[in-house]
């Protein structure tokens, strides 16, 4: 498995990797729709935040994208192909991460985390720190984590 930067034309195919893995998760249409603009990557995205992907000769397993808010950094995605899952793509995403992070000067990773994936981060060391609104369902509670980086 290698880590790479994507290329502006993998955008589209990372967009609907991140809507495969969400939709994963069982959520109906209806919601995945409303999720839709949230799980685009853009060329805003690529531009401002840092991201990187994970392949390997089967193709691409799975993107995390990180951004910078104050003193903390904030883990914008993590999603892996479904039939991907448990390979350890997601951990090495994520660790990745909280390195570029921590080599940043950020104090702390902030994960507005899907309820399904909050114990995934939590077993690699974020933990809870209230809730959070959701980007994309008015009302919609997320767990949010903090894994400190100090």
């Amino acid at each position: 498995m290698i880590l790479r930067e994507p290329k502006p034309d993998e955008l589209a195919a990372l967009s609907a990797l991140c809507l495969r893995s969400k939709a994963h998760w069982g959520y109906p249409a209806d919601m995945l729709e409303a999720f839709a603009a949230e799980l685009t990557v853009t060329p805003r995205d690529l531009a401002e935040d840092a991201i990187m992907l994970a392949e390997d000769k089967r193709g691409v397993a799975g993107l995390v994208q990180l951004s910078k808010q104050g003193e903390d950094a904030v883990l914008e995605k993590l999603f892996v192909e479904p039939d991907r899952l448990g390979e350890g793509t997601g951990k090495l995403l994520y660790v990745w991460a909280c390195r570029v992070a921590r080599e940043n000067g950020a104090r702390n990773l902030r994960i507005d985390s899907d309820p399904d994936a909050a114990a995934f981060y939590e077993h690699l060391g974020a933990m809870r720190s209230g809730t959070a609104e959701s980007g994309s369902i008015p009302g919609r509670k997320l767990p949010r984590l903090l894994h400190p980086l100090g």
